[in-house]
């Protein structure tokens, strides 16, 4: 029979075992299920004293593992015998989950995973803000001489696509490409989108005629270029409305 304690350190759950992962450690994944339905979603498993594991065992960590992902939660080992690791090594779960050799690795990585995370999400909330502005552009389809619309309007920009006013050429899935001058050293870009929305003409005529395109093989430094506009002017306008 597999013994399991739980302890909490630093808001994550260590779970210690002991003993037998096999067919009878079904109490794993019950003890797991509790602690994802506690709201406990990063915990680290504890293998120090397990002295088995066989392949019935592997798949109630399988079941387990996923529980805890299906909850956008992250779960680790640590003090894995080698014996053990082998197991997972030829499951291949070594891969999927991560193995640690000291509880203070691990937890210092789940702090690291938070860290991490948080960046993504401001980088994610950064490339979706938009700007609305008037921007004179040229706009011609990727894989033909037409259609062809020149000097269009965007009316708001972000880092991974635009809305174009005046041309109703385009259908979706078309692929085009524009060319602008950023302000204020007016550097010219060129970039390659495709076209997501389309503006119906009854419901949003204040859109009509015009496309919404998606920027696509958009380099970083260039993406980077487009961000750094928005935030500017997105910051210009904030001091205006405090004004």
């Amino acid at each position: 029979m597999l013994e399991i304690r739980a302890r909490q350190k630093n808001n994550l759950v260590i779970i210690d075992l002991a003993g037998r992962i096999d067919v009878d450690a079904a109490n794993f994944i019950e003890a797991i299920g509790q602690c994802v339905r506690d709201g406990y979603n990063d915990l680290l498993c504890n293998f120090e004293e397990v002295d088995f594991v066989d392949y019935m065992g592997i798949s109630v960590i399988v079941i387990a593992y996923k529980e805890v992902v299906n909850t956008k939660g992250r779960m680790k080992f640590v003090n894995v015998p080698s014996h053990i690791r082998n197991v997972l090594s030829v499951s291949g779960l070594d891969k999927t989950i991560e193995i640690f050799s000291s509880e203070e690795l691990a937890i210092k990585s789940f702090e690291e995973d938070k860290v991490i995370e948080n960046i993504k999400k401001m980088q994610l909330r950064r490339r979706f803000k938009r700007l609305p502005i008037d921007i004179k552009i040229e706009l011609k389809s990727k894989h033909a001489k037409s259609p062809e619309c020149l000097k269009l309007d965007i009316l708001n920009l972000s880092a991974i696509g635009a809305y174009i006013f005046g041309c109703g050429k385009f259908k979706l899935g078309d692929e085009v490409v524009l060319r602008m001058k950023l302000p204020p050293k007016n550097e010219e870009i060129e970039l390659e989108a495709k076209v997501v929305w389309l503006p119906d003409k009854q419901v949003q005529p204040h859109f009509y005629p015009g496309i919404g395109v998606e920027f696509v093989h958009i380099q970083p430094d260039l993406q980077g270029k487009i961000l750094g506009f928005i935030e500017r002017n997105l910051s210009l306008m904030s001091l205006d409305q405090d004004a």
